[in-house]
């Protein structure tokens, strides 16, 4: 029965916390962002261990610092004038690239460079296969006024899970050139997703601006490189956005959580400024194969603030990770997280499994050695999820929950032998018949108080007790009438002494009372009273009878009765037998 109530009190403490966790919202705050960090730990691990490979058909033109300064002293300033990057573009369509793509903004005519911005106009409208980006934010309409955007830049969207994309839905856009939008609709978006700890994890497929959803620059890319060409798109109930053969999972808020393949640098890196070279007809060590290559135009250079933290790097240019995004929607490799209603159910299945290991090993050592064998069996099945199965995990609330559990089993353990131990204790130390304390206990604590008697200088006392005739009573009335009255006897002497005092069955019909640091006229006043108190009780016997019962009480005190505990103990019985031979009911 005990066991079952703290069983039952574990469980209910267990329900308690899982509801408290489920409902304050700084606690899972806290817990995502450590489970956060175990993503990034596993990702940089498996990274390590050789993990997936980077699509090597992706190559990136970058503006790094040494285009920076290249650019600064052969144009005088930055941005490039907008020909520029058309003379680049013609140039490299004659290789017969897959497609190009610019992580870069046109935005705004500059006055003095129209043909400048004509030429890039002309190089949109003239391939198929160029796509470039703007961005959507929440600037005040004072700022900027939030424009009209032509329908060929939206996909439709058919919502049917619970993602209502409120984190991804923006009031304001940063537009670029009109000239650009009018001739293509290769246009994505790069607005990205953060972490609260500011680390780049997931990105957003699609975001929300004035009731449409617009794709994100390398899903446009990425859809073009698998032939999709529809415009209508479904999410299904379990979070999944059907593209083609694939179903990409998105987290609560909308985003996909990507796959990465290593840290900056990772794809081909192709300096811009040779790229100009080559363009320019001047000596470069440009030598690159860019048939059937996906190019991406991007910032590396630090200078130009387009620089990110991921989980496998704290420098990550912001062009690698549209890289990075594209190549998961070529490979199908995007990250699922298992759901936490999933994550709670995991962590009770091992939180019960590590408490019965505690509940069932003896050993400590063996216990503690089982259970931390256990989490790590469940951490490298986490880790080989991910690994091979693109799923995460989590492993920081089955962590809670285990230690949770081998707490809670551990200390369970401990008030169950606590009380077993107390419980055989008593068996030992405790007569059945009138819960009195035995005669091998009596003979431990008169040892116990000569001793303290001794060192402390203090007295004690002892009183000797025998039920009067009770040998007769037990012939008349029968055994069950005697081991009722023996009963009784007991529980009236323990009310009438003090918590201090120990109260023992010396054997048959006899019981004794030690009095620690008490004088013998104290004595003799406490057994006088019990000896009234027995004297004046009507007790009931087997069958509903009633009848009266006398006691004889023999006192002895140390020091001034003897030295010894069988010298208190042989004073009191000569005294108890007085007692008995002058009338009995009384003391002596």
């Amino acid at each position: 029965m005990f066991k079952k109530i703290l069983y039952t009190i574990a469980l209910v403490f267990f329900g308690i916390f899982i509801f408290l966790i489920l409902k304050n919202a700084n606690l899972n705050t806290f817990i995502d962002s450590v489970e956060n960090r175990t993503f990034d730990l596993r990702q940089s691990i498996i990274i390590k261990e050789g993990g997936k490979k980077a699509n090597s058909d992706i190559v990136i033109i970058a503006v790094d610092d040494a285009t920076y300064e290249y650019i600064l002293g052969n144009y005088g300033e930055w941005p490039l004038p907008r020909d520029v990057y058309a003379n680049m573009i013609n140039y490299l369509e004659k290789h017969n690239p897959r497609a190009i793509a610019f992580d870069m903004m046109f935005v705004k005519s500059l006055k003095s460079e129209n043909q400048a911005d004509l030429a890039l106009i002309n190089a949109f409208k003239k391939y198929n296969n160029l796509f470039t980006s703007m961005n959507f934010d929440n600037q005040s309409a004072d700022l900027r006024t939030p424009p009209q955007l032509p329908d060929k830049l939206s996909i439709n969207i058919e919502n049917n899970s619970k993602i209502d994309f409120s984190d991804l839905t923006y009031t304001n856009c940063r537009k670029i050139l009109d000239g650009i939008i009018n001739v293509t609709s290769n246009i994505g978006i790069i607005n990205v997703s953060r972490s609260d700890d500011g680390v780049l994890r997931k990105m957003p497929l699609i975001v929300k601006y004035q009731d449409k959803f617009y794709p994100q620059l390398a899903l446009k890319v990425g859809l073009n490189y698998l032939g999709e060409n529809k415009d209508t798109f479904e999410i299904d109930n379990n979070s999944n956005l059907k593209i083609s053969d694939r179903k990409i999972f998105l987290d609560k808020d909308g985003s996909a959580i990507i796959n990465w393949y290593g840290s900056a640098g990772t794809y081909t890196y192709i300096p811009m400024y040779q790229l100009i070279k080559a363009v320019n007809g001047e000596k470069t060590e440009l030598d690159y194969d860019f048939s059937n290559k996906i190019i991406y135009f991007g910032t590396t250079a630090a200078s130009l603030f387009d620089i990110k933290t991921v989980p496998t790097g704290k420098i990550y240019p912001g062009v690698e990770i549209q890289a990075t995004f594209l190549n998961n929607l070529i490979d199908n490799n995007f990250i699922r997280k298992v759901d936490r209603g999933y994550t709670i159910a995991l962590s009770i299945l091992l939180a019960l499994l590590i408490a019965s290991v505690v509940s069932r090993v003896n050993s400590a050592f063996t216990a503690s050695l089982m259970s931390l064998s256990t989490y790590f069996i469940y951490i490298l099945i986490s880790y080989y999820a991910m690994k091979f199965g693109n799923m995460w995990l989590e492993v920081i609330y089955p962590l809670i929950f285990s230690i949770l559990a081998f707490t809670s089993a551990y200390i369970i353990k401990y008030l169950i032998k606590s009380r077993d131990f107390e419980l055989q204790y008593k068996l030992a130390t405790t007569d059945g018949l009138t819960e009195l304390y035995n005669h091998r206990y009596f003979q431990e604590q008169i040892r116990m108080q000569v001793e303290q008697s001794k060192r402390y200088n203090t007295s004690f006392s002892l009183i000797i007790i025998d039920i009067d005739f009770f040998k007769k009573f037990n012939d008349t009335f029968g055994h069950q009438s005697g081991d009722e009255v023996l009963r009784e006897v007991a529980q009236t002497l323990k009310r009438n002494v003090r918590a201090t005092d120990i109260v023992c069955r010396y054997g048959g019909e006899e019981m004794s009372i030690l009095l620690p640091n008490t004088h013998k006229e104290e004595a003799l006043s406490t057994a006088q009273k019990i000896c009234d108190r027995v004297a004046s009780k009507k007790f009931k016997l087997f069958g509903g009878k009633e009848t009266n019962v006398t006691i004889s009480l023999g006192v002895s005190t140390y020091p001034s009765d003897g030295e010894s505990a069988v010298d208190i103990i042989e004073a009191a019985d000569k005294r108890l037998y007085k007692a008995k031979n002058n009338g009995r009911n009384q003391v002596r």
